[in-house]
């Protein structure tokens, strides 16, 4: 049998295609769905979208975006949370915000749902410490602990011993631990 060869997309090929639920992501050439979110993973996304936003949206610090897509690199990504400094965030020319967001977010955020590979998360979140992001956080609510990465290739791990996680620089002022965050998951 004749196999045909299996036709790659470009980046841009691929931003142009219909959004999927749950969304996709354009890595290494490939189009990956993302898992859809299940209990832990959404309570905790939109818990921690709101605190952060507290803490840096009055002061146009920074913004938070959920499920953001994000293109660079040759890659296009949708982290859970994204978060960018005020003065990163694409605007149109009269002001508003774009549509499209070609850069890496200042930090990057994903929470493990279950059955998703932790290789794969890991991956995207060292690619964008590549590109421009400051601190990336790998949250797993099943073994109550959070990996941070820093752009320097340093990483450390957080559970339940409940010190501050690492934030990026341009947050002051702002604590949250581990213990925190999966408090949060009883209701």
């Amino acid at each position: 049998m004749v196999q045909s060869p299996v036709k790659t997309l470009t980046l841009e090929e691929f931003l142009i295609l219909p959004d999927t639920k749950p969304a996709s992501e354009y890595i290494n050439g490939q189009i990956i769905q993302k898992p859809m979110p299940k209990g832990a993973h959404s309570l905790i996304q939109t818990d921690l979208a709101a605190q952060i936003n507290l803490a840096v949206k009055p002061k146009k610090i920074a913004r938070v975006f959920t499920e953001l897509r994000c293109h660079f690199a040759e890659r296009a990504i949708v982290p859970d949370i994204s978060v960018f400094t005020w003065e990163r965030i694409p605007r149109r020319e009269n002001g508003r915000i774009a549509d499209s967001f070609p850069l890496a977010p200042d930090w990057i955020i994903e929470i493990l749902s279950p059955g998703q590979s932790q290789t794969k998360v890991t991956q995207k979140m060292l690619n964008a410490l590549e590109h421009g992001t400051e601190i990336g956080w790998l949250i797993d609510p099943e073994a109550k602990a959070v990996i941070v990465y820093f752009q320097e290739g340093k990483i450390a791990l957080f559970t339940e011993e409940g010190k501050p996680l690492p934030v990026p620089n341009f947050i002051e002022n702002w604590h949250l631990t581990a213990p925190e965050i999966f408090d949060w998951l009883t209701v």
